[in-house]
């Protein structure tokens, strides 16, 4: 059976802050940031958006009415969530109105979440094959002002629709994981941000990136010359470039090694601007690859390396479908380009505001007219979701 994903969907906050604009406020040289991380803009979350927002606002333009009649499970992962007990997913299963006769729940290990919940998505499907599974990687990484992580920040969602003969591309029955028991960022449950060992960070990425692909090749008896693109996790473009350095085969045709290079450029366009969504970084690499490499066609194999932070990763590939181009959008760089710019002061107001609650747990919020879904209002301690109407 042919499984994989049939529909993909992205959506983040409409408020971006300007690297460069951070840098001169940070007394930092601008190319510290631009070269030095790969990046250029970051998406800001205001109060009224998160993990729920986001995510349904990334899945709701892809599903059709069918699709909320065949989706039997809904899985987010994220390691921003906003309850200790119930699950992003169930908030989202409601906004969403999919049938209830579904399971939901939340998926969690740093920014790996989300491929651990494709692979379960893809076992349901082989027991159910008429079912849809509906995968949710949503996330805002914050890291606080004037802290070393403050240029990876980000917020964002990728939807992901996993259904048998998908439309875009097919998963290969080839993942190899590891997990090795490490401290190089974590966020303990009286903490609003991550500790971060960045060093120590960047090695393990690395070293898991080269142990589970050596590992991965011997397995399956495959190498680099099988794959058209590698996409990498992105908690900033910079680590993902060290990382395509660290494995390319140099004795391959200058011409693939070009197009592995030029694939790599693309599939870094959207994390650019967008920073960095944590569990949906490796995907939303995946989609920028998808919506502007001018040399994939149907057939072509894609790698894909997925890493969490504690640490869990795990190299698995699909296969693109004649056809794919046709679910994708040719228009998202135009509209990242729409997001309204803030400044530095207004970035740190507005990213760091926290919900003033009343004695009895009350707070109401406004300023979400542009949002698709909104967090409206904090009732006894119980957080309230809408669908923005829109005036027509």
């Amino acid at each position: 059976m042919k499984i994989g994903i049939d529909k993909i969907g992205f959506a983040t906050s409409n408020y971006v802050l300007k690297l460069n604009d951070l840098a001169t406020s940070r007394g930092t040289d601008p190319e510290k940031l631009s070269k030095g991380l790969l990046l250029k803009e970051l998406s800001i979350a205001p109060l009224t958006e998160d993990i729920i927002t986001l995510g349904a606002a990334a899945a709701d333009p892809i599903l059709t009415s069918e699709d909320k009649e065949k989706i039997d499970m809904v899985i987010v992962a994220t390691e921003s969530s906003i309850d200790q007990s119930k699950a992003a997913a169930v908030f989202i299963h409601g906004l969403l109105a999919i049938q209830p006769f579904a399971r939901s729940f939340e998926i969690k290990e740093a920014c790996y979440g989300a491929t651990a919940a494709l692979d379960y998505a893809k076992l349901h499907i082989e027991k159910y094959p008429d079912s849809k599974v509906l995968v949710i990687a949503s996330d805002i990484a914050k890291y606080g002002i004037n802290t070393p992580g403050e240029p990876t920040q980000g917020a964002g969602a990728i939807a992901m629709l996993i259904s048998k003969d998908p439309r875009i591309l097919i998963f290969n029955d080839d993942n190899v994981a590891q997990t090795r028991d490490v401290m190089d960022f974590w966020r303990p449950n009286y903490s609003t941000t991550p500790y971060v060992n960045g060093l120590y960070s960047t090695q393990q990425y690395l070293d898991c990136l080269k142990t589970t692909w050596d590992e991965y090749q011997k397995r399956h008896k495959l190498s680099l010359k099988d794959f058209a693109a590698y996409c990498f996790h992105l908690p900033y473009p910079k680590l993902a470039l060290k990382g395509l350095n660290k494995i390319m085969d140099k004795s391959l045709p200058q011409e693939q090694q070009d197009q592995l290079k030029e694939n790599f450029e693309k599939s870094i366009l959207y994390s650019q601007k967008v920073g960095n969504i944590y569990t949906g970084s490796l995907f939303l690499g995946l989609l920028s690859l998808l919506e502007n490499s001018d040399n994939l066609k149907a057939g072509d194999k894609i790698a894909l390396f997925s890493y969490g932070s504690g640490a869990v990763a795990e190299i698995f590939s699909a296969s693109l479908v004649p056809g794919y181009e046709n679910q994708l959008s040719q228009t998202r760089l135009e509209k990242l380009d729409l997001r309204k710019a803030l400044s530095v002061e207004e970035y740190e107001h507005i990213f760091f505001a926290e919900a003033e609650l009343d004695a009895e747990g009350n707070a109401s919020f406004s300023g979400y007219e542009d949002q698709n879904f909104a967090l409206a209002e904090i009732a006894e301690h119980q957080r309230k979701y809408i669908k923005v109407e829109k005036s027509s």
